[in-house]
């Protein structure tokens, strides 16, 4: 079984699917910024530079399941609605706190959502919302499991040295709610996007990984072992 996890997408769906493709994975754990945005006849240049939204454009290949968690750069009204996952077979959102487990019998937790730096430059209800922060509620549905072996999220907790960084992330508020996660389930792999590079470290037990965004030189995807 082959297994990958990706960082930050913003709809890219042809880096998506050159990786599909080329490394024919049974499953894409992906961290965030998707790219979920079906309001919208086209994104905004100063958003992701794509002329039109579609998740129509991801193609799974014949094995390949995606499964995905959002960042804060998504349509939180509409994924609130609870219509968007599947849109089509092997291509599943996974809401804050829901988990997965994989056929080797380790038991994924995803928990998505960050805190925005860039909130003077979005407008309400169109391209920001204030639900891009992780809730107290869905915080505790993920504190509410048994073991988790990997967790998946679009920030990191405040134990992972992210320092140096730009200074809204570092304190972000989402951070101390994945640091409960952390100090519960210790689990043995974590892996997040949302920092736009690529960095490893270890806390305690836990190996964790921060991809880069899709369409980079530095690592945007890594094999999970």
């Amino acid at each position: 079984m082959k297994i990958i996890a990706a960082g930050d997408l913003h709809g890219d769906w042809p880096s998506l699917n050159r990786l599909i493709s080329r490394k024919n994975p049974d499953f894409i754990l992906q961290c965030g910024d998707f790219g979920w945005w079906p309001t919208l006849d086209g994104v905004e240049k100063h958003l992701y530079g794509h002329t039109k939204w579609s998740l129509r454009g991801v193609k799974p290949g014949d094995k390949t399941t995606v499964l995905w968690c959002d960042g804060n750069h998504e349509d939180h009204w509409e994924l609130s609605r609870g219509d968007s996952s599947p849109t089509y077979s092997r291509v599943y959102y996974m809401p804050r706190g829901t988990i997965y487990v994989l056929p080797d019998g380790r038991t994924v937790l995803f928990i998505g959502g960050a805190g925005s730096v860039d909130i003077a430059e979005r407008t309400i209800g169109i391209d920001w919302f204030p639900e891009e922060q992780i809730s107290y509620l869905q915080l505790d549905t993920a504190l509410s499991h048994g073991r988790i072996d990997i967790v998946v999220s679009h920030t990191c907790p405040m134990e992972f040295n992210m320092q140096g960084r730009n200074t809204g992330k570092v304190n972000d508020p989402s951070r101390h709610a994945l640091s409960r996660i952390l100090e519960k389930y210790r689990p043995s792999l974590w892996y997040f996007g949302h920092w736009h590079t690529f960095q490893q470290g270890k806390h305690s037990d836990t190996r964790w990984t921060c991809l880069d965004q899709s369409g980079t030189a530095r690592r945007w995807w890594i094999d999970v072992p």
